[in-house]
């Protein structure tokens, strides 16, 4: 094994779900009526406007994915753990791997929806 494919990082991430989502439901909306309405343009202007927030300082990345992120890792301000190579999505993953500690991502699009990643080791 090279120390590449032993490599891991640690990341939080908000997620838009929208119409193309390959699970149109989340702890918010349980019935998926809001994702399936819900284009992917829609979801990265709300990503977007919620990234540069962070970016402006004018609200925290935790509190923000606590309450606007349609993953389950919400309840953690969007904390995902300890990954490695081939755990997640490969957009994810690349995206995840490419980012320095601290760094947040542009959008992201994975079968899941619309991400934004901030990685934090």
């Amino acid at each position: 094994m090279s120390a590449a494919e032993g490599e891991t990082v640690r990341a939080s991430h908000i997620l838009i779900k929208h119409e193309g989502s390959r699970r149109k439901a989340s702890w918010k909306d349980p019935d998926g009526r809001i994702i399936s309405a819900t284009t992917r343009a829609d979801a990265a202007a709300r990503l977007l406007d919620l990234r540069n927030q962070i970016l402006s300082g004018q609200a925290a990345f935790a509190d923000l994915a606590a309450r606007y992120s349609d993953c389950s890792s919400a309840k953690r301000g969007g904390d995902l753990g300890t990954f490695g190579r081939r755990q997640m999505q490969k957009p994810f993953e690349d995206a995840t791997f490419a980012l320095k500690v601290g760094e947040l991502s542009d959008i992201v699009d994975t079968d899941s929806g619309v991400h934004i990643i901030l990685r934090t080791v």
